[in-house]
């Protein structure tokens, strides 16, 4: 039988979207699952406040009645508006190993598009710059973070074959904590940018106190991230989503905030104990024991994952990355941490790699983004 494209329409539709990778990537061992009960709230437009700047259209591609390919399209108004552009997203892209499926499903979105008066279409992306975004074109025997996606090494072909083009590359770090420490010279510079700058690394003693930065936190995001390729600055309503979303979990001591003498945050970096294998075991579900599976990754200090960092921008250079990046390493040591992983940075962003220099990071992951011009 040929290959039907079906437009998502209902909840059940939603779900049967959500569930397709888990059976093109069953059995494989570097796939880390999201939480089923996530991605299907992503999706509804009540829950999520990316919607009052954007919309979505999903497609699912069925072979024998069997469910066998999924995609999103997104148009973000918000990112158009930023930079003057038709610009059609696309992503949640998963397929068996046939390009013919690949092809029908961009073709769908690809129409979609035109129906807008779109010019451009590129991905994968998701609604926000904190949603998983490129495809994997290297690293393929590497587990990823929670944060990002994996893809089979066939997906960036049929994109390339379907006349896709590299738009930007992004990379993920991987390093070892030295084992002799943190050299004694890095803790006296950081003391005296402390005396000669009179900044401060904040003290969390209560998860609520770290909660009460949790706004100035992301419109310094909003600031630092607002120059980098692609980036669209969040709504209040998207900050407040995701402060409930992230922040609700996250281990006070891994997370460094930098104040001024003023108390005003002015850096910080965001990390958290490796959820890889726990989400593995949970299987897209919290339960009956997903939730015991990553409460318990939680306590397992084995790698760290660096999940946002950042200063604002008249602070740069002045040394407030240096004392981030020594109290992070100084608490991970403490607590038996023996290696760190990042998310996506983009390639040509030598200075935010730069920042985790203490960790001598290297390349394990690289991911593309991919574009292509479906108008004139």
């Amino acid at each position: 039988m040929s290959i039907q494209i079906k437009t998502v329409e209902t909840k059940k539709d939603l779900k049967t979207f959500a569930k397709v990778p888990f059976k093109i990537f069953k059995d494989n061992p570097y796939w880390v699952p999201p939480l089923t009960s996530e991605e299907l709230k992503t999706f509804d437009k009540k829950n999520n406040p990316a919607y009052k700047d954007a919309d979505s259209r999903l497609f699912i591609a069925y072979k024998n009645g069997k469910p066998i390919g999924r995609i999103a399209g997104i148009i973000s108004y918000a990112a158009n508006e930023k930079y003057s552009a038709k610009n059609l997203r696309f992503g949640w892209f998963d397929t068996i190993e046939d390009y013919e499926v690949a092809e029908a499903l961009f073709k769908e979105v690809e129409k979609w598009g035109n129906e807008l008066g779109m010019k451009t279409l590129s991905g994968p992306h998701g609604f926000s710059d904190l949603e998983p975004e490129g495809m994997l074109i290297e690293g393929f025997d590497q587990v990823p973070t929670i944060a990002v996606i994996y893809n089979h090494p066939y997906y960036p072909e049929f994109a390339e074959k379907y006349g896709f083009k590299k738009d930007v590359d992004y990379v993920e770090l991987k390093s070892k904590m030295p084992d002799t420490g943190i050299p004694g010279k890095l803790f006296r510079l950081a003391e005296r940018i402390k005396e000669r700058s009179h900044f401060k690394v904040l003290e969390f003693k209560k998860k609520k106190d770290l909660l009460s930065k949790g706004q100035e936190v992301f419109h310094l995001l909003n600031e630092a991230f607002k120059g980098l390729y692609g980036t669209v600055p969040l709504s209040q309503e998207q900050i407040d989503y995701y402060i409930k979303k992230y922040f609700s979990f996250v281990d006070k001591d891994l997370v460094k905030v930098v104040a001024n003498q003023h108390d005003e945050v002015v850096g910080f970096v965001v990390t958290l104990p490796n959820l890889s294998k726990p989400f593995q075991k949970a299987k897209g579900r919290l339960l009956p024991f997903g939730w015991y599976h990553i409460l318990k990754g939680f306590k397992e200090h084995e790698t760290l994952d660096l999940y946002l960092i950042g200063v604002r921008k008249e602070y740069r250079g002045l040394g407030v990355d240096i004392l981030m990046v020594t109290e992070i390493a100084k608490t991970a040591l403490e607590k038996g941490f023996k290696y760190t992983k990042s998310n996506v940075i983009l390639a040509e962003n030598k200075k935010a790699q730069a920042q985790l220099k203490l960790f001598n990071p290297r390349i394990y992951r690289r991911k593309r983004l991919f574009k292509k011009r479906i108008s004139l």
